[in-house]
């Protein structure tokens, strides 16, 4: 594949908007429950260390590989992985640029269901029908089959409605709308909880360091599965955002910056959720009904808690959109550049087949192992092929002219060899550990 035969796209307008359509895409739900509950597990600040190692590693090294090869090849995981191969007179681009499309897909459509019931949660609390009920039985009116079909139905037109709109229209206006509401709307949150009685017993879970856990192999590989998870790492979404930024950005400023927030949000996340946890004495370790169990009986102890309760529904719903319509833009530049489809056909088809399969999902159970499925062998997959293009396949001599552009210094070979042999065998090691932890994202 020739790159000059590559599909021209519409780009983003900003520097800002593209940084913050790639940190819309990056923090999603695991920032909201499952920092939280992993940092106060696996040693509070001690988890820090080598969570801020992996965050680093992944950002400057993982997440510009991936905007780098977007940029370069101006296409999606299909074309870009054929473009790598090729240069190598390798065939089957296409199909192993496929894997990551599905992981995508696959995502996308659980992950509309669960922002479906984020957005019941939202009307709930600005109606006031979720303080009239257990939280549990609130949640569970909507977790069996066919039970959120209001709410599917409502997030994914909303997605597809937003990407309708193009890239300058679209996505990048939605995520300068929804990105700094959800930041503003956090810090709210976070400001409130600290003057909870009992509070104090939260930071303390959360801050006051446990070393021993640095000595325990699990701390490590949790840390680097939530930082590798969170910044959206797929081999797809990023390198899809990749191919619509403008050539005179520094692509590695923007990573690290994409990074920094991304963090910022889990830690926004933490300080707002487990003090109000400890406040109430209520189960930080709740894991996923964190959210739509626990957080919910905080609200009904809560002074204004009806008021709170929108405010963080609400900034979950953004996080939840910003990162779907990332899900769904993987898909439909696909069926644009491969099916010769037009925007608005394309955004059609892929909303429609994702609602299509997500309608046998909605039953809970169902739909767990349908996203353990996608997350634990998918996904993970996807990004180490997609870091083996970048740092294996194409290279320094490839990337190196990419990664320059809008740089005043070049990257030193230290930053290839961190990508070829670091980088890259941990994404491997992160495909392995996922099989055998069942998920560490």
């Amino acid at each position: 594949m020739e790159q000059s035969s590559v599909k021209e796209y519409e780009k983003f307008g900003t520097k800002i908007g593209f940084i913050l359509a790639s940190v819309g895409s990056a923090v999603g739900m695991g920032n909201i429950w499952m920092f939280p509950y992993r940092l106060g597990t696996y040693g509070g600040a001690a988890f820090l260390i080598p969570y801020f190692i992996f965050i680093a590693l992944f950002g400057a090294v993982g997440l510009s590989g991936e905007f780098a090869l977007g940029r370069l090849t101006g296409t999606g995981p299909i074309g870009s992985y054929e473009y790598a191969l090729q240069s190598r007179g390798i065939r089957g681009g296409k199909i192993l640029g496929s894997i990551p499309l599905i992981g995508s897909l696959g995502i996308a459509i659980g992950y509309a269901i669960i922002v479906g019931w984020v957005l019941r949660f939202v009307i709930g609390s600005i109606t006031g029908s979720l303080f009239k009920v257990e939280a549990s039985e609130y949640f569970g009116q909507i977790t069996g089959a066919f039970g959120s079909i209001p709410w599917h139905v409502a997030v994914i037109v909303i997605t597809m409605v937003a990407l309708s709109a193009g890239i300058l229209q679209g996505i990048e206006k939605l995520n300068k709308i929804m990105m700094p509401s959800f930041f503003i709307l956090f810090l709210i949150l976070a400001i409130r909880v600290a003057f909870l009685p009992g509070a104090i017993e939260g930071y303390k879970y959360l801050l006051i360091p446990r070393w021993e856990h640095l000595f325990r192999l699990e701390t490590w590989i949790m840390a680097m599965g939530q930082a590798f998870f969170s910044l959206s790492i797929t081999g797809s979404g990023m390198i899809i955002y990749g191919s619509y930024l403008k050539k005179d950005d520094d692509i590695v400023h923007s990573s690290c910056v994409t990074a920094l927030l991304d963090t910022i949000a889990a830690l926004l996340a933490g300080f707002a959720i487990i003090p109000a946890v400890f406040a109430f004495g209520l189960d930080p370790t709740a894991g996923p009904p964190l959210m739509f169990i626990t957080i919910p009986k905080i609200f009904t102890q809560m002074p204004m808690g009806n008021l709170f309760s929108i405010f963080f529904f609400l900034s979950v719903l953004f996080a939840g959109i910003t990162s779907l319509v990332n899900m769904f833009e993987v898909c439909s530049e696909a069926a644009q550049s491969r099916l010769r489809m037009k925007r608005t056909t394309s955004v059609l088809l892929v909303g429609l087949f994702a609602l299509f399969v997500g309608l046998f999902l909605e039953y809970e159970p169902y739909m767990g192992k349908w996203m353990d499925m996608i997350t634990i062998y998918v996904v993970p997959f996807g990004a180490v092929m997609g870091a083996t293009m970048i740092y294996w396949v194409l290279g320094k001599e490839k990337m190196d002219p990419e990664f320059s552009l809008g740089r005043k210094k070049p990257l030193s070979n230290t930053f290839y060899f961190i990508g070829k042999y670091i980088y890259v065998l941990l994404a491997a090691l992160v495909v392995v550990l996922s099989v055998i932890y069942k998920g560490i994202g």
